[in-house]
């Protein structure tokens, strides 16, 4: 049986600045840029997880796109608009 996730301590730590980023906003506008911001780094996480899922089941991608080329840069083998980017908020 694997191991639950965990966060990492940086990942704890930026997890509570941001936290602490959106309780001292107040206006609306920004708290509604930043769950825009939010919610395209879920899903693009989500794909990220499934795309590499399916690099390890063997599994058929779903659409017929040819794989980019490697580069050796682990980030640049995921699929596009997938791609882990910094969302800063401050």
């Amino acid at each position: 049986m694997s191991e639950p996730l965990a966060l990492s301590l940086g990942q704890k730590f930026e997890l509570e600045r941001m936290s602490r980023a959106i309780d001292a906003t107040a206006d609306p506008q920004v708290l509604r840029g930043l769950a825009k911001q939010l919610l395209q780094a879920w899903h693009s996480q989500k794909a990220a997880t499934q795309w590499v899922m399916r690099q390890q089941l063997g599994a058929p991608p779903r659409f017929s796109a040819p794989s980019p080329p490697s580069s050796g840069h682990p980030q640049s083998d995921l699929p596009p608009g997938t791609r882990p980017d910094r969302f800063d908020v401050l």
